[in-house]
């Protein structure tokens, strides 16, 4: 259950309005001395309060442009950035600076202080803004217990694993209360491990604290682990926009099959390799589907009954995976359906008519029926 956290100054307060960023036809364009680059082209976004957004993309696709624009380190070109309804691109440097304090950021190299404690390295921006003493140690060792690190409160970063600089960089993002929380490719320096456990504390921040999180990354399984909602931004635009489920189960774009297929491999079994696909039925030849379960309807027993249904047609499970999106289960099987033609297109249709998304690879032969 999300805690209503309430924070509130001149420029925010939470719950005023339904979505807390929106970025609206966003531009970025640097001069460079062979001429004009435009890093970001006609981007909107928009990210709802309590949202856990995942911006994925490739190395030199906009995304961190995009992320520094969100808090104004990168002022647009054109366009307008809209905070809990605060049009941030009509703000002087004085009102930015006020406005920043409530949107945390965490990057991937940690930026901690080498020379500090890990007390010092969360006090430090609380210090900046004249907090006294006492209220600081009040503010700055909670922080601490909350991403695990009380007992490391007086150790340097030299004597810290990446995973715990890390924390230290997200207890100091904490600091200042932000209702934002920037995470610019914060696990990819990162270990697989340690990358959950990163990622578990983040995903206990957002329901804990009730902070809207935008993640940027260019690993898939970070999306699939935690966002609620995604966008692929390839070359400075987005490509595809959704909720995350909607666009693991349904991509509509060859960059977005390209990132899920690091994860939900698209390749045919191995008999069926190098084979010619037809869209009609080839003699010996069989149908192969590409079924896909979500939520309850992986656990149904899909081939079991198509078995009962279709006693005339040989049903041979070729490939299967069951995995979650976050909490909801879902499985994907590639299956091969031989015999009578009819028999086959029936045997296709009931399939169709059940809580399964069925899609149709091809009449393609076995390797060794080839050979024959």
């Amino acid at each position: 259950m999300i805690n209503n956290v309430y924070y509130k100054n001149i420029y925010f307060e939470k719950g005023k309005c339904k979505y807390m960023i929106k970025l609206s036809h966003i531009k970025k364009v640097y001069d460079t001395p062979s001429g004009s680059l435009q890093a970001l082209k006609d981007i909107s976004l928009t990210v709802e309060d309590g949202d856990i957004y995942g911006i994925i993309g490739l190395s030199g696709a906009g995304k961190s442009t995009l992320v520094r624009c969100i808090n104004m380190l990168e002022r647009p070109t054109e366009g307008t950035v809209e905070i809990d309804g605060q049009d941030l691109t009509k703000m002087n440097e004085a009102q930015l600076r006020s406005v920043r304090k409530n949107i945390g950021m965490i990057f991937q190299q940690f930026n901690l202080l080498s020379s500090a404690t890990v007390y010092e390295n969360v006090a430090f921006p609380l210090k900046l803004s004249g907090m006294a003493k006492k209220d600081i140690e009040k503010k700055v060792m909670p922080l601490l217990k909350l991403v695990g690190l009380e007992q490391k409160a007086r150790q340097y970063p030299s004597q810290l694993s990446g995973g715990q600089k890390q924390r230290v960089g997200i207890a100091r993002a904490l600091a200042s209360d932000p209702s934002i929380l920037l995470c610019d490719e914060a696990t990819s320096a990162l270990d697989p491990q340690t990358t959950q456990s990163i990622l578990r504390l983040i995903k206990k921040i957002n329901e804990e604290l009730g902070i809207t999180v935008v993640i940027i990354t260019h690993e898939m399984q970070v999306i699939k682990d935690i966002c609620t909602k995604v966008a692929v931004i390839d070359h400075g635009v987005i490509a595809e926009k959704g909720s995350v489920i909607e666009v693991f189960m349904n991509p509509q774009q060859a960059i977005t099959h390209e990132f899920i297929s690091v994860l939900l491999s698209d390749e045919l079994p191995s008999a069926f390799r190098q084979q010619t696909v037809s869209a009609e039925p080839v003699e010996d030849g069989y149908l192969l589907l590409r079924l896909t379960f979500l939520g309850e309807s992986a656990d149904e027993p899909v081939i079991m009954q198509l078995i009962k249904n279709a006693p005339n047609v040989d049903v041979s499970i070729l490939f299967g995976d069951l995995d979650q999106i976050q909490t909801v289960p879902y499985g994907r099987m590639i299956i091969g359906l031989k015999g009578d033609a009819q028999k086959v297109k029936e045997a296709e249709k009931w399939l169709g008519e059940q809580d399964v998304k069925v899609g149709v690879i091809g009449y393609v032969k076995r390797h060794d029926a080839a050979v024959d």
